[in-house]
């Protein structure tokens, strides 16, 4: 049985074989029927077209071609763990999100699109983030008894991001969080970030620094890039102006998270971005922007402080991609 049949651009929720699919229906056009069936552990998807001159072996969900096709109709039945399907992990959901793309030739008069399909499913008690790669979109980390999470979001920061492909200017929303088990609550904080075009960094990789001095976005004093408010202290929310670099080929973040006291904040411990027509803040505390002042300059930690404070946090190195950052069309 179907769990969902949409033509319009609405959201959709449907609870099928104990699995919740949410389907994101913004991208899709009144020609076209698409119905989903989010099995335990496979997706069913037939896309109904009403164009004669669309192809549907054009269709891609993910990496994967139809299991069949007609002049109408493709029917997809693909395994969770095939097709590059992106997961998430919310608390007791997973969500395992893909892309149906149209792939359009070129004296094709169909024009190409990219609509979003999630399925969430509740949490086993027995799984554990570790089992799976986050990739590209979201990756974890164990360290100890911490888990690292960071990964590229949609534009409210509600779930994962739909595409990793970004115009140039436009904004890239980035979360980075810590789950703690048995520590005392913690600050998350990146203490470091740049892209490369590499996913490891090397001597001759081609660099951009996105955040240095031990917290500061360098990229807000140039661009529309900030730090949001936090929802919680062991999050971090980042949207990051897109930049002229390596454009249209991949791209990787390599970000330090930094999980730490939240009473240890100093000018090496911190979150500090540019505000136009304020300066330099502090993400956590306006009053305390003053440990933002050497973000002009270079933010070294007090000595006395330096070896008792390494038993306060834990550093992460974590990267995020590989995406895009595309021209704009004129």
């Amino acid at each position: 049985m179907h769990c969902v049949s949409s033509k319009h651009a609405v959201m959709m929720v449907s609870f099928c074989q104990g699995a919740l699919l949410l389907s994101l229906a913004a991208a899709m056009a009144v020609y076209a029927d698409m119905k989903v069936d989010c099995g335990p552990d496979f997706v069913t998807l037939m896309w109904t077209e009403s164009r004669p001159q669309a192809d549907t072996s054009l269709l891609r969900l993910g990496s994967c071609f139809p299991t069949s096709f007609s002049a109408g109709e493709a029917y997809f039945y693909v395994d969770l763990t095939d097709c590059n399907f992106r997961i998430l992990v919310t608390g007791d959901v997973l969500l395992y999100s893909n892309d149906l793309t149209y792939v359009a030739s070129e004296d094709s008069y169909n024009l190409a699109f990219t609509h979003p399909v999630v399925c969430a499913y509740e949490r086993p008690k027995d799984w554990y983030s570790s089992q799976q790669i986050y990739d590209p979109v979201f990756k974890t980390y164990g360290l100890g008894d911490l888990q690292f999470t960071i990964g590229l979001m949609n534009d409210d920061f509600s779930g994962p991001a739909e595409s990793t492909s970004f115009p140039l200017g436009s904004i890239i929303p980035i979360m980075a969080s810590v789950v703690q088990k048995t520590h005392q609550p913690l600050l998350l904080l990146l203490e470091e970030c740049v892209a490369a075009t590499t996913p490891e960094l090397y001597p001759e990789s081609t660099m951009y620094p996105i955040i240095s001095n031990k917290g500061c976005l360098l990229e807000s004093v140039s661009s529309q890039s900030k730090f949001e408010p936090r929802q919680k202290s062991s999050e971090m929310r980042l949207s990051l102006q897109t930049f002229k670099f390596a454009m249209g080929e991949e791209v990787f973040i390599h970000c330090k998270l930094l999980a730490w006291d939240p009473n240890g904040l100093d000018s090496t411990k911190k979150a500090c971005h540019f505000v136009k027509g304020h300066g330099w803040e502090l993400l956590d505390n306006l009053a305390q922007s003053n440990l933002c002042d050497c973000c002009e300059s270079k933010c070294k930690s007090r000595r006395q402080r330096s070896v008792a404070s390494e038993k306060h946090g834990m550093v992460q190195k974590a990267v995020i991609g590989p995406f895009t950052i595309t021209e704009v069309n004129s």
